[in-house]
């Protein structure tokens, strides 16, 4: 039985099952032992409470966590560990840049500072993931090939 959130900021916390992350992140153990704490942290981008998960990458791996909440990740299109896009496997900000010189239109947006202009920003990009869409542009044929050539999905 879901739990009722009667305040309206609560309501925008997020709950999930389930981290976004990437192969590389996950380690290569098919079964994890993985941890789950509500409500945890703060996101790093947004600075709205999410559920935090844990666990150890592979035999031999370090202890992960995630950093970001599912919602920027989803509208980035990264991982919520490493903070590297899952399509290249690239940093964000090598990712956006390739983008914005092919002529991407909003390649790369900044966050706003102040928290009002926050949580509408937050609200845009939950509307957006709702109607299927993310805020990374869609790259054009250069920029597909560019960011293929330098792609990093080996293991960092």
């Amino acid at each position: 039985m879901a739990t009722i959130k009667r305040d309206d900021v609560k309501q925008k916390w997020e709950e999930t099952e389930f981290p976004l992350v990437c192969e590389t992140c996950l380690g290569d153990n098919a079964y994890i032992r993985m941890t789950k704490e509500a409500h945890g942290k703060k996101c790093r981008i947004c600075e709205t409470p999410f559920t935090v998960f844990a666990w150890q990458a592979g035999t031999k791996g370090r202890l992960k966590k995630v950093e970001i909440c599912r919602n920027c990740a989803q509208a980035k299109n990264v991982c919520q560990v490493c903070i590297y896009d899952l399509q290249y496997g690239l940093p964000v900000k090598v990712r956006d840049k390739v983008l914005k010189e092919a002529g991407a239109s909003g390649a790369a947006s900044a966050v706003p500072q102040s928290q009002a202009n926050r949580a509408w920003y937050t609200a845009q990009q939950d509307r957006l993931l709702e109607q299927g869409q993310n805020s990374v542009a869609q790259s054009n044929a250069l920029a597909h090939a560019q960011l293929s050539s330098i792609a990093r999905m080996a293991p960092h």
